[in-house]
């Protein structure tokens, strides 16, 4: 038989090629029957902690216009601090370095940071104030059961529990 392939043959591999580019072109979605619904599985996962810390109505509807009160707040922020970071990544390669733009950038993702550390931290002590001592304790034990340990017993964030500076950055014994 001949090495070349028949026209016919070379005919329908063109077609199943490109038909298969368009296939993959296309921007659809997956079928609705591959899709997770909404409430079905993550709540499956995830436990309720509003039901966990046994919230009062009212406890409840206070956490909700706590939220509501800083999400407009909380994205202002982020938003300031992406284009802090933005503007100190353009001044730091930029192809002339100017030092001055440089210090002028890092101190405004300094204070953009320190702003969503204080609104994170606000809303933490806002939270705080409305749960009872009982829920407070809950709520201990549910942050040290969800929480990541790291290596040598390290929390969520390399902190010791017992010492606030990360271990990396402790000095050793003398």
């Amino acid at each position: 038989m001949n090495n070349m392939l028949s026209p016919r043959l070379l005919f329908i591999l063109l077609i199943i090629i490109i038909s298969g580019g368009y296939v993959l072109a296309q921007d659809n979605p997956p079928p609705e029957m591959n899709r997770p619904q909404p409430n079905a599985e993550p709540q499956a996962k995830r436990p309720n902690l509003l039901r966990m810390l046994g919230l009062t109505p009212e406890q409840a509807q206070q956490l909700r216009q706590i939220n509501q009160e800083r999400k407009p707040q909380m994205d202002a922020a982020m938003q300031r601090l992406r284009q802090a970071n933005r503007a100190l990544d353009e001044t730091i390669y930029a192809d002339n370095i100017d030092e001055g733009a440089f210090q002028a950038r890092l101190k405004a993702v300094n204070l953009a940071q320190a702003e969503v550390a204080k609104l994170r931290f606000t809303n933490e002590l806002a939270v705080r104030r409305i749960l009872t001592p009982e829920q407070l304790g809950r709520f201990r034990e549910m942050r040290r059961r969800f929480a990541t340990p790291q290596q040598d017993g390290e929390g969520p964030r390399g902190m010791d529990d017992r010492n606030p500076v990360p271990r990396n950055q402790q000095r050793p014994p003398q």
